[in-house]
């Protein structure tokens, strides 16, 4: 199975995913929302490394309900948000990789609906980081 196929097999898992993240936004506003995002990345990451690494998602994706998962599945996850190739997802690829796989956010040309650009998603990243 080459790695087309594990994604494949990754995106067809998530059709039935109900795309909550447009309300969510709706209800907590832009700050609040990335606050939820942060928190869900705190939940699935090394707390030595601060990242998302393959051990910590496998360890953590019960949480998720994703315990029928393959490592393989997992591999397929962390790439495709992992834009640095380091192997793990740092807390600003988490939350661009979630952007990206809400079609609710995202047009069809894979840009965010909402007038939000990488800066300001990056400078609501950081000001909760700053508050934790």
């Amino acid at each position: 199975m080459d790695i087309t196929d594990h994604y494949r097999h990754y995106h067809a898992a998530l059709v039935d995913f109900e795309d909550y993240f447009p309300s969510m936004i709706g209800r907590l506003g832009a700050e609040g929302f990335i606050w939820e995002l942060c928190n869900g990345f705190r939940l699935l990451m090394d707390a030595e490394k601060g990242l998302i690494t393959f051990e910590s998602l496998k360890r953590n994706s019960v949480l998720l309900g994703l315990h029928d998962l393959r490592d393989d599945d997992l591999v397929c996850m962390l790439m495709e948000g992992d834009l640095d190739g380091d192997g793990a997802l740092s807390q600003m690829e988490f939350c661009i990789l979630m952007f990206r796989l809400s079609p609710g956010l995202m047009d069809n040309n894979g840009s965010v609906k909402q007038c939000w650009t990488a800066d300001d998603l990056d400078n609501h990243v950081m000001n909760v980081n700053h508050v934790v």
